[in-house]
């Protein structure tokens, strides 16, 4: 099939554009928050023109979205390949190594900023656990499901018990990201472990 040259350098047009803008919007959302940046500067450290971004994303709200969706994704996809690419042989030990690199995660400058301050404030609750969901949820279900399997953990509904954990890693992010004692990622860390643990067979 024959691709017209020009429609195709249009839509890499159009993709280069989204991408400049994205990363420009990331490096300032996280650099000052999302309250504190201007369109105006966006689009200039993008190098592209106002009407561009109100063309790609039709607001600035919009923008945060598709930026707080690339740095779900980009960080679900770390933590998945610790959790699955993991050497432990024991699923409920990976899961472990999922928290702890969850964990770290929420600790870079522009999760904190942008995925625990930004996104819940401007996007709302439940548009922000969508795209947190939508990222994230998969990877805590197969865990799940390969612990049990193993027989690790009780023979518990999947799909109930990775959400409530679920819930359990949003709220200890949030925490993290707004409490500055130095003991807080230890708290949190031995709080989830416990948690999980709770799930375990007890072995005789």
């Amino acid at each position: 099939m024959n691709v017209n040259p020009e429609r195709r350098t249009q839509a890499e047009r159009t993709e280069a554009t989204r991408e400049a803008l994205i990363a420009a919007a990331r490096k300032l959302f996280t650099e000052r928050g999302y309250d504190n940046v201007g369109t105006e500067e966006v689009v200039r450290a993008a190098g592209v023109t106002r009407g561009a971004l109100y063309h790609q994303f039709g607001d600035k709200a919009s923008l945060l979205e598709a930026v707080y969706e690339r740095i779900e994704a980009e960080s679900t996809e770390r933590v998945a390949r610790i959790v699955l690419g993991s050497e432990l042989h024991s699923p409920l030990e990976a899961m472990k190594a999922g928290v702890e690199a969850f964990l770290d995660e929420c600790a870079e400058p522009e999760l904190r900023q942008i995925a625990l301050h930004d996104a819940p404030a401007v996007l709302g609750w439940e548009r922000w656990r969508e795209i947190g969901a939508a990222n994230g949820l998969g990877l805590i279900e197969a865990s799940v499901a390969a612990a049990i399997e193993a027989g690790e953990i009780r023979e518990l509904p999947v799909k109930p018990l990775a959400h409530l954990l679920m819930g359990a890693l949003d709220e200890a992010a949030m925490l993290l990201a707004r409490d500055e004692r130095p003991q807080s990622r230890a708290e949190v860390t031995e709080v989830l472990v416990t948690l999980l643990d709770s799930f375990a067979v007890e072995r005789p």
